[in-house]
């Protein structure tokens, strides 16, 4: 019999490989929390074997997240209740997983639903700095290649709707030019086509044949290259694609130069997306249609971006009635 802590890694190892990196390191905190709740109440999982854990444990868990918001509790638990059925499934352990599964809902709370929330006419201002420009930031002091990357990055994000781990995952083969679409391996391990606006596109293009000596240099076929390649000293001559964690950072420091440090924080790599959902809507009024091209498999997710703020049934109404 293995012990908690091996049982821990197994798992883990599963959901790095069937899952994205966000979902691994999310699923890696919780653990880490799980595994004080364990200690906490004189289990050992260094030490002790797997065959120590029961159904009740989900109980102490559940009571140690209290003073967590609901959505991380949600999280949490759900993490932990995988790492059971991992435990089930690879015959590790007989816990009742029915009861489990009652125990949670009886001793956790549900997050109250809220609206997508996104600074919009930030985001607005942003893309208009983005495409009026060939690339940002006349004070910029890094290389025109890079602010030419960040360029593309920002416009494919909120264009597309890709989320961040997928623009970071895309390279250059994945894109037909002749359709501007491409096929991604999206959440759940499903495929999608999505598509590509002409001004991300020709953000794209310009990016390319900035790095095209680069690429050519590499001894790799074209199309097996990163679509968004690292341009830092780390990375040094080869093509290497940038990480979720550069994603961020690009969003972050573009924030930072073109709204100033006050804003930083208040727009995100998924508030691109957010803005590409509400366009979608916004425009064509069709909610099927932004579910489809959102990619969402609950169309209530969809949903949850049809609610105008006041601000905008007023002017949609002065609009109407008044021009």
């Amino acid at each position: 019999m293995i012990t908690i802590a091996n049982s821990f890694k197994k798992y883990l190892d599963s959901v790095k490989y069937a899952r994205s990196e966000n979902t691994y390191l999310a699923y890696s905190s919780a653990i880490k929390f799980f595994w004080m709740t364990l200690e906490s109440h004189q289990i050992d999982p260094s030490s002790d074997k797997v065959d120590l854990i029961h159904e009740e444990i989900i109980s102490w868990f559940a009571y140690d997240l209290k003073g967590y918001s609901a959505s991380s509790e949600q999280l949490y638990i759900t993490a932990v209740k995988g790492y059971l059925e991992f435990l089930i499934a690879e015959d590790l352990s007989h816990i009742n997983l029915s009861k489990v599964k009652l125990l949670i809902k009886q001793r956790t709370r549900k997050p109250g639903k809220r609206l997508p929330q996104f600074p919009a006419e930030n985001i607005y201002k942003i893309l208009e700095i983005l495409e009026n420009n060939e690339i940002l930031g006349l004070n910029y002091d890094k290389t025109k290649l890079r602010a030419m990357r960040d360029k593309a990055f920002l416009l494919t994000l909120a264009d597309t709707g890709l989320r961040v781990h997928e623009a970071c995952a895309l390279r250059r083969g994945d894109i037909d030019w002749n359709e501007g679409k491409a096929l991604v391996i999206g959440k759940g391990n499903r495929q999608a086509v999505v598509r590509f606006s002409k001004r991300s596109q020709k953000a794209l293009r310009g990016y390319l044949r900035e790095r095209s000596t680069k690429d050519g240099q590499s001894g790799r076929q074209l199309g097996a290259l990163p679509l968004f390649a690292r341009h830092d000293k780390g990375a040094g001559n080869k093509v290497k694609p940038i990480t979720t964690t550069t994603g961020r950072n690009i969003v972050t420091e573009r924030v930072r130069e073109i709204l100033g440090e006050d804003a930083v924080g208040t727009i995100t790599p998924h508030s691109f997306r957010h803005y590409f959902v509400t366009r979608v809507l916004s425009v064509t009024g069709n909610l099927k249609l932004a579910q489809n091209l959102a990619r969402h498999k609950n169309i209530a997710v969809t949903q949850r971006y049809a609610h105008l703020s006041n601000d905008e049934l007023d002017k949609g109404y002065w609009e109407v009635f008044e021009d």
